[in-house]
């Protein structure tokens, strides 16, 4: 059996604002917007570059219950984990890039990692696993 998880749902306050913030600061690709008139809503996707997992689904919050969580999926807790095959490049573009960054670099049983926020407030881990982490062998 092979399964895999395709998208993961952000909240987002508006979708113009979260793909600029997700391709022109991170350099994710945007790889769909597409319009769904009989909702009213957009199907906005977007990647890291080069990678050909899990995507982010960029969700609109349409109902005054989902506002609250735009910013804080995870109650405050690290969310999204992005693994980068050179840690000090991608942590100094987004330092050059305006990010807040939450904790700085540090080395790590596993390898380094950063903590920074997005554009709303969730929090991701910047990492370059160790090559024999179990994860990083996993997509060898």
């Amino acid at each position: 059996m092979k399964q895999s998880i395709v998208h993961i749902a952000l909240v987002v306050r508006d979708y113009d604002e979260a793909i600029d913030f997700y391709v022109n600061t991170l350099g994710f690709e945007l790889l769909d917007d597409t319009h769904q008139p009989e909702q009213d809503k957009r199907w906005v996707v977007v990647a890291p570059p080069g990678g050909g997992g899990t995507t982010i689904l960029l969700a609109r919050a349409s109902r005054p219950e989902q506002e609250p969580f735009v910013g804080n999926q995870a109650g405050g807790r690290v969310f999204l984990f992005l693994n980068t095959d050179d840690f000090w490049r991608d942590f100094e573009r987004l330092k050059a890039k305006g990010v807040r960054i939450v904790r700085e670099p540090k080395q790590q049983d596993y390898g380094m990692v950063a903590v920074f926020a997005d554009l709303y407030g969730n929090l991701w881990d910047l990492l370059q696993l160790n090559e024999d982490h179990p994860i990083a062998r996993r997509g060898k």
